[in-house]
């Protein structure tokens, strides 16, 4: 006699990628047998159940790629309305998942009425091998060919354009950091990267990416500093349809689509503290609920993560989790400001003004030694990022072949200066004051932000927009 629920979890397929996972629900001991006889060295892996809510239990906490129902349960024989409820419940449940239905009766009606609540297709019993092996094959091509594109509309919406920047890095002062990015990047450990805003955090990330093992499949950036507390699981996590009242369709978190890969959130301190315990929870067991739905998924994702803020600091003032800075960095790598490393403004200049030399079809030779000079003076404030918004000013404002001091437009004067703010416009007086809020606020946005009146997300634009 087969238990109610029998077969869990087996499978007749070594590859688990090549084999698909099938939910079979029917009374009849006899007939479970034989479809397990049936599947089993087609290399599905079988999960089998007697009751409608062995089924729903089922789809509750576990993940299928195919239901095959049985229409007629212990309640009647002949109506199928526990099996056409069933199907509703499923599709309820999963929108997606494809639904296969056997009758004994052969009603055409009873089947369309099935397949208007959602079933893929039907069968008839006693059914033929070959028939029902067809059935069963058509539905799952179809359910990952929908399940592959749903996954490359989610990359389209999250992901970066492809192409990483070169990492440049010459000076004294970044020595350390390239020893230890050799040394960490192979491997799957955390990292976290500190350092003024600028400085080329992102860059230091995506490079470990490419040094590691993961480096054929994805990484997934996301500031999470720019997303709002209401929709932060929601982004990280993933929803199912119906979780409120916006989600009218499932979503693909980011932990998901990173998984296999690497996952780099920056401005790491900027998450809530309530948000940092479920954070924190992913990373400890390596499992997640979609926003809405109790079903476990297990993730597989390496974590980068990245502040220009004190997180030990943060702790001790209770901004920040202790135990969730300690899953961070399991190996920390700080990145020095660009004036501790002058020796690479050179290259740097060289490689940004290629690169805008191009997008702006402009016939740029390289700079004013007079240019250069000032540049290797200035203080850069807004690290890399700045320098690099500079040479996309100067070669769309250089008059000739080689850039010019006045191209640079930089404040050579910014320090000591008795410019008065009569002079300055609205722009260089709003930059002046975000840097001197984010200096009082130790680097912290969301603090920076209260200070200023901004909301967060409308800070983040100024902070881009001035280079900062």
């Amino acid at each position: 006699m087969l238990a109610e629920r029998m077969d869990k979890k087996e499978s007749g397929a070594e590859d688990a990628e090549a084999s698909c996972r099938l939910l079979i629900a029917d009374d009849q001991p006899h007939i479970l047998e034989a479809l397990r006889l049936l599947l089993k060295p087609e290399g599905y892996q079988l999960e089998m159940v007697r009751t409608p809510a062995l089924v729903l239990d089922a789809l509750a906490h576990e993940s299928f790629d195919g239901v095959l129902i049985d229409l007629n349960y212990t309640r009647d024989t002949t109506s199928g309305q526990e099996g056409l409820d069933l199907v509703t419940r499923v599709k309820e449940i999963d929108a997606q998942l494809p639904v296969v239905v056997m009758t004994a009766w052969g009603n055409i009606d009873l089947a369309v009425e099935a397949m208007r609540r959602g079933a893929g297709d039907f069968i008839q019993k006693p059914w033929e091998n070959a028939r029902l092996l067809s059935i069963l094959r058509t539905q799952m091509e179809l359910h990952r060919s929908q399940k592959k594109m749903r996954w490359l509309e989610a990359e389209n919406r999250i992901l970066r354009a492809p192409g990483a920047p070169d990492f440049i890095a010459a000076a004294a002062s970044m020595r350390p950091v390239l020893e230890t990015m050799a040394r960490v990047g192979p491997s799957d450990a955390n990292v976290l990267i500190t350092g003024e805003h600028g400085t080329g955090k992102e860059i230091v990330a995506q490079t470990l990416h490419r040094l590691s093992s993961r480096a054929e499949r994805t990484l997934v950036a996301v500031n999470t500093g720019a997303l709002p507390e209401g929709t932060f699981e929601s982004e990280l996590f993933g929803h199912v349809k119906g979780a409120f009242t916006d989600a009218r369709t499932d979503r693909i978190g980011r932990f998901e689509l990173a998984s296999g890969g690497t996952l780099f959130l920056d401005e790491i301190a900027n998450i809530p503290v309530r948000q940092q315990a479920k954070l924190l929870r992913v990373l400890e067991t390596g499992e997640l609920e979609r926003v809405g739905s109790s079903k476990t998924q297990k993730v597989d994702v390496r974590m980068l993560s990245a502040t220009n803020a004190d997180l030990r600091a943060e702790c001790a003032a209770g901004r920040f989790r202790e135990d969730l800075l300690f899953r961070l960095n399991t190996v920390e790598i700080s990145l020095p400001p660009l004036r501790e490393r002058r020796e690479d403004i050179p290259a740097l200049a060289g490689h940004f003004m290629a690169r805008y030399a191009e997008r702006y079809r402009r016939q740029i030779q390289g700079l004013e030694p007079s240019a250069l000079q000032i540049m290797l003076q200035y203080g850069w404030p807004g690290n890399v990022r700045e320098l690099d918004h500079t040479i996309e000013r100067a070669v769309l404002m250089a008059r000739g072949t080689l850039i010019e001091t006045a191209d640079l437009g930089l404040n050579t004067q910014q320090r000591g200066s008795a410019q008065s703010m009569d002079d300055m416009s609205l722009e260089a007086v709003e930059a002046i004051l975000i840097r001197k809020a984010l200096a009082r606020a130790g680097g912290n946005v969301s603090h920076a932000a209260d200070a200023l009146g901004l909301s967060r997300g409308a800070l983040y634009r100024r902070i881009e927009k001035y280079g900062l």
